[in-house]
């Protein structure tokens, strides 16, 4: 008597138990049962039986690889879209870097040479000075000096006393001085001076920046554009001393 040949494409009658699916003509072998015990095609099973575990189990089998299929799709795109943002960067940091040459760096280093130059520039000029200055002032005088009278000078009443071996005069009498006469005589006495005395000149001024108060702004400026600066020209160099801190090597 031959035996039948089972399908190995056929699933096995364990498999089709754990998935629920059961034919119509296995259903229809099992004994029937009456009352309460029958089962129809509609009623559920109980919880506890092992074909409900197994269909439980088997629905969640079915969602957790579906849902770790989509979780691993968007954290790929999304890894997608930072690797592209990420590179965007890196290539403007690029061109940023390449354009800039070692005396200065764009904008950024033109701005902060200039805010160098400013602090240590210098007010030189020649002012012009035209002005009038009113003098009201007493100025005493005591001095000892020497005359020339310019004309005969007469003086009346002037007690003349004359000794000699002839004649002897001791009386008040008229003298006259001649002109060209010197005489020593002692000045005293206040001189009031009243007047405008007009003042024309020119005045050289020489103001460093840096010793006034516009230093502080100044280096203040400097001090928010360095860091840009030394960011797109680390080794920049201004008037032989270098901007930017030198960066020491990792140990």
């Amino acid at each position: 008597m031959s035996q039948p040949v089972s399908n190995p494409k056929e699933p096995s009658k364990l498999k089709k138990l754990l998935t629920g699916k059961v034919d119509e003509s296995g259903r229809s072998r099992l004994p029937r049962g009456t009352g309460s015990n029958r089962l129809s095609p509609n009623q559920p099973t109980a919880s506890g039986s092992p074909a409900g575990e197994s269909a439980s189990k088997a629905s969640r089998y079915k969602f957790f690889p579906a849902f770790w299929t989509i979780t691993g799709v968007i954290s790929l795109a999304v890894n997608i879209v930072l690797i592209a943002i990420l590179l965007i960067v890196l290539q403007m940091l690029g061109r940023i870097q390449l354009t800039a040459n070692d005396q200065v760096s764009g904008v950024l280093g033109r701005l902060y040479l200039n805010f160098v130059k400013m602090d240590q520039a210098s007010i030189i000029r020649s002012i012009p000075v035209n002005a009038s200055v009113p003098l009201n002032i007493v100025v005493p005088v005591k001095a000892r000096t020497q005359i020339t009278l310019a004309e005969n000078v007469v003086i009346r009443n002037a007690h003349v006393l004359i000794n000699t071996g002839a004649v002897n005069i001791d009386a008040d009498a008229t003298v006259t001085l001649p002109a060209n006469t010197p005489l020593t005589v002692n000045l005293d006495f206040p001189l009031p001076v009243q007047d405008n005395i007009p003042v024309q000149l020119s005045v050289d001024v020489n103001i460093p920046l840096s010793e006034t108060q516009l230093h502080e702004p100044f280096t203040g400026l400097q001090q928010v554009v360095k860091p840009f600066y030394c960011l797109v020209e680390p080794n920049a160099f201004i008037n032989g001393v270098q901007v930017c801190s030198p960066i020491s090597p990792q140990p």
